[in-house]
């Protein structure tokens, strides 16, 4: 646990000393919210309709743009390397490096979410089911990024590549946090949803970490 805090300390202190990985995503997440409605229309009624859906597909696309930053860095200056031949258990360096991006990510996304919904004109009741499918979703798509992070972490240009690896993946996790936010804003029970998240999100917990680790140790020795 202490070689756990200690490279998530590194990992926070790194990010904020960069604050464009933490600028970044949000302000992709609130552009989409402006631009949204303007692109089609401005219709009230029209945007509570469509709230759960373009949210949750800002926030998924909000998380992709920032998932190639999570080995990178470390990969440029060589730290990886050493990371990878430390007798410190590799789960856990990954582990902390995915908590990382998630606080910087998709915390802060469920956090400004509220502001999102007002501008679509969401109901006041769906707003706690954006808030619980968001802070149960986005640790998924974290964990599925860093499993494409690390598969291309080698490559210059991986970012493509991610996306052709891992969208594919988010689609039960899009389906099922739209889902929720639907069924919150409708005033029906929402249970069901955040219990499939949760289950995706444990699945991915027992055994992403592990794909995430052969992952680098393939990218780093080839």
């Amino acid at each position: 646990m202490r070689f756990f805090f200690a490279a998530l300390k590194r990992d926070l202190l790194l990010v904020f000393r960069h604050r464009n990985d933490i600028i970044n995503p949000l302000a992709f997440f609130l552009m989409v919210a402006v631009l949204f409605p303007l692109g089609v229309s401005p219709d009230p009624a029209f945007l509570s309709e469509v709230a759960s859906g373009v949210i949750w597909v800002a926030a998924l696309l909000a998380c992709l743009l920032s998932v190639d930053g999570i080995f990178r860095s470390d990969y440029e200056d060589g730290s990886l390397e050493q990371m990878l031949v430390s007798p410190e258990p590799l789960l856990v360096l990954v582990m902390a490096k995915v908590l990382s991006h998630w606080l910087v990510s998709g915390f802060c996304l469920a956090i400004i979410s509220p502001l999102v919904a007002m501008m679509f004109f969401l109901p006041e009741q769906g707003y706690p089911a954006l808030i619980l499918s968001l802070l149960l979703g986005t640790p998924t798509l974290s964990l599925m990024g860093a499993i494409g992070a690390g598969l291309t972490v080698g490559l210059r240009r991986g970012g493509v590549l991610i996306s052709l690896l891992v969208l594919p993946l988010y689609i039960p996790v899009l389906i099922f946090g739209a889902g929720t936010v639907q069924a919150g804003a409708m005033g029906l029970p929402i249970q069901g949803y955040l219990a499939l998240l949760g289950a995706i999100l444990v699945f991915n917990l027992m055994l992403a970490p592990f794909a995430i680790a052969a992952a680098l140790k393939i990218s780093v020795r080839s």
